[in-house]
Protein backbone atom coordinates (compact mmCIF):
# COMPACT_ATOMS: atom_id res chain seq x y z
CA UNK A 1 0.00 0.00 0.00
CA UNK A 2 1.33 3.45 -0.96
CA UNK A 3 1.62 6.39 1.36
CA UNK A 4 -1.38 8.62 1.96
CA UNK A 5 -1.61 11.64 -0.30
CA UNK A 6 -2.54 14.96 1.26
CA UNK A 7 -3.54 18.03 -0.71
CA UNK A 8 -3.72 21.49 0.87
CA UNK A 9 -5.83 23.93 -1.13
CA UNK A 10 -6.53 27.64 -1.01
CA UNK A 11 -7.11 30.36 -3.58
CA UNK A 12 -3.65 31.80 -4.36
CA UNK A 13 -1.45 28.95 -3.06
CA UNK A 14 1.04 31.57 -1.89
CA UNK A 15 0.72 31.40 1.89
CA UNK A 16 -1.40 29.11 4.07
CA UNK A 17 -1.33 26.01 1.90
CA UNK A 18 2.40 26.46 1.28
CA UNK A 19 3.06 26.65 5.03
CA UNK A 20 0.95 23.53 5.57
CA UNK A 21 2.92 21.71 2.87
CA UNK A 22 6.20 22.75 4.51
CA UNK A 23 5.07 21.61 7.96
CA UNK A 24 3.83 18.24 6.74
CA UNK A 25 7.09 17.62 4.83
CA UNK A 26 9.01 18.32 8.05
CA UNK A 27 6.85 16.48 10.59
CA UNK A 28 5.51 13.59 8.52
CA UNK A 29 7.75 12.97 5.51
CA UNK A 30 6.16 9.55 5.00
CA UNK A 31 3.07 11.23 3.53
CA UNK A 32 2.93 12.48 -0.03
CA UNK A 33 1.99 16.17 0.10
CA UNK A 34 1.15 18.88 -2.39
CA UNK A 35 -0.53 22.26 -2.24
CA UNK A 36 -2.45 24.13 -4.92
CA UNK A 37 -4.84 26.99 -5.53
CA UNK A 38 -7.82 27.82 -7.70
CA UNK A 39 -6.18 31.10 -8.77
CA UNK A 40 -2.47 30.62 -7.99
CA UNK A 41 -0.28 33.65 -7.48
CA UNK A 42 2.95 34.02 -9.46
CA UNK A 43 5.12 33.70 -6.33
CA UNK A 44 5.04 32.86 -2.63
CA UNK A 45 4.18 35.53 -0.09
CA UNK A 46 7.64 36.77 1.05
CA UNK A 47 6.47 37.25 4.66
CA UNK A 48 5.29 33.64 4.74
CA UNK A 49 8.69 32.46 3.50
CA UNK A 50 10.36 34.60 6.19
CA UNK A 51 8.27 33.35 9.13
CA UNK A 52 8.76 29.73 8.09
CA UNK A 53 12.52 30.29 7.84
CA UNK A 54 12.45 31.67 11.41
CA UNK A 55 11.48 28.21 12.65
CA UNK A 56 13.86 26.30 10.41
CA UNK A 57 11.56 25.38 7.50
CA UNK A 58 12.71 26.58 4.08
CA UNK A 59 9.83 26.80 1.61
CA UNK A 60 11.38 29.30 -0.83
CA UNK A 61 11.73 26.63 -3.55
CA UNK A 62 8.03 25.72 -3.37
CA UNK A 63 5.93 27.32 -6.09
CA UNK A 64 2.23 28.16 -6.41
CA UNK A 65 0.40 25.57 -8.52
CA UNK A 66 -3.05 25.46 -10.08
CA UNK A 67 -5.50 22.95 -8.65
CA UNK A 68 -6.07 20.11 -11.13
CA UNK A 69 -8.50 17.20 -11.30
CA UNK A 70 -5.55 14.85 -10.84
CA UNK A 71 -4.59 16.53 -7.57
CA UNK A 72 -8.17 16.27 -6.32
CA UNK A 73 -7.87 12.48 -6.46
CA UNK A 74 -5.69 12.81 -3.35
CA UNK A 75 -6.73 10.74 -0.34
CA UNK A 76 -7.16 13.69 2.00
CA UNK A 77 -7.98 17.26 0.97
CA UNK A 78 -7.64 20.17 3.39
CA UNK A 79 -9.10 23.56 2.50
CA UNK A 80 -7.14 26.24 4.31
CA UNK A 81 -10.02 28.75 4.31
CA UNK A 82 -11.65 31.09 1.83
CA UNK A 83 -11.75 34.82 1.67
CA UNK A 84 -12.70 34.82 -2.03
CA UNK A 85 -15.96 32.85 -2.09
CA UNK A 86 -16.09 32.80 -5.91
CA UNK A 87 -12.90 30.80 -6.23
CA UNK A 88 -13.06 28.87 -2.95
CA UNK A 89 -11.67 25.35 -3.48
CA UNK A 90 -14.58 23.92 -1.44
CA UNK A 91 -16.85 24.79 -4.35
CA UNK A 92 -14.92 22.45 -6.63
CA UNK A 93 -13.95 19.62 -4.29
CA UNK A 94 -16.09 17.27 -2.22
CA UNK A 95 -15.22 15.66 1.12
CA UNK A 96 -12.94 18.45 2.26
CA UNK A 97 -11.55 19.12 5.73
CA UNK A 98 -11.98 22.88 6.22
CA UNK A 99 -9.61 24.64 8.62
CA UNK A 100 -10.90 28.18 8.04
CA UNK A 101 -7.52 29.84 8.61
CA UNK A 102 -7.04 33.57 7.92
CA UNK A 103 -5.21 34.57 4.78
CA UNK A 104 -1.72 35.98 5.50
CA UNK A 105 -1.96 38.24 2.44
CA UNK A 106 -1.51 41.90 3.44
CA UNK A 107 -1.01 40.96 7.12
CA UNK A 108 1.87 42.21 9.26
CA UNK A 109 4.61 39.81 10.33
CA UNK A 110 3.14 39.24 13.81
CA UNK A 111 -0.21 38.23 12.30
CA UNK A 112 1.55 35.93 9.83
CA UNK A 113 3.42 34.30 12.73
CA UNK A 114 0.08 33.66 14.47
CA UNK A 115 -1.30 32.10 11.28
CA UNK A 116 1.87 29.99 10.96
CA UNK A 117 1.50 28.72 14.52
CA UNK A 118 -2.18 27.94 13.97
CA UNK A 119 -1.30 25.93 10.85
CA UNK A 120 1.44 24.08 12.75
CA UNK A 121 -1.07 23.05 15.43
CA UNK A 122 -3.57 21.89 12.79
CA UNK A 123 -0.83 19.89 11.04
CA UNK A 124 0.26 18.18 14.26
CA UNK A 125 -3.36 17.27 15.04
CA UNK A 126 -3.85 15.96 11.49
CA UNK A 127 -0.73 13.79 11.77
CA UNK A 128 -2.03 12.29 15.04
CA UNK A 129 -5.36 11.46 13.36
CA UNK A 130 -3.66 9.97 10.29
CA UNK A 131 -1.39 7.79 12.39
CA UNK A 132 -4.33 6.30 14.27
CA UNK A 133 -6.38 5.43 11.17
Amino acid sequence: MGSKKILFVCVENAGRSQMAEGFLRKYAPKFEVISAGTKPNSQLNPTVVEVMKEIGIDIKKQTPKELTDEMVSSSIIVNMGCMDKDSCPSLFVKDVIDWNISDPKNQNIEQVREIRDQIKNEILNLIKKLETT
